[in-house]
């Protein structure tokens, strides 16, 4: 299992706001001992951009991009991303 760089990028966006509160930074916690971590590169970067606009949401559209160049299935439950060409479980 896999974790896109950008997700911890998000999820370090929403702490500075507030939001959900670790004890430990992202990079050493359990979530990066447990998953590998997909960095952000140009490659998805390009795809993520160029991806239709079913989704607005940069942090998920970098997820959409990585599982299509990576050819893996995203791990979710919101069904905005039913309307991109990605498996999902």
């Amino acid at each position: 299992m896999w974790v896109s760089a950008a997700t911890v990028w998000e999820i370090g966006i929403k702490q500075s706001l507030g939001k959900p509160r670790f004890s430990a930074p992202i990079s050493e916690s359990r979530l990066a001992a447990e998953f590998g971590l997909l960095p952000v590169a140009a490659q998805p970067a390009e795809v993520a951009g160029a991806l239709g606009l079913h989704h607005r949401d940069p942090f998920d559209r970098m997820s959409v991009a990585q599982a299509q160049i990576e050819q893996m299935a995203m791990l979710t439950v919101d069904p905005v991303f039913d309307a991109f060409d990605v498996a999902t479980v």
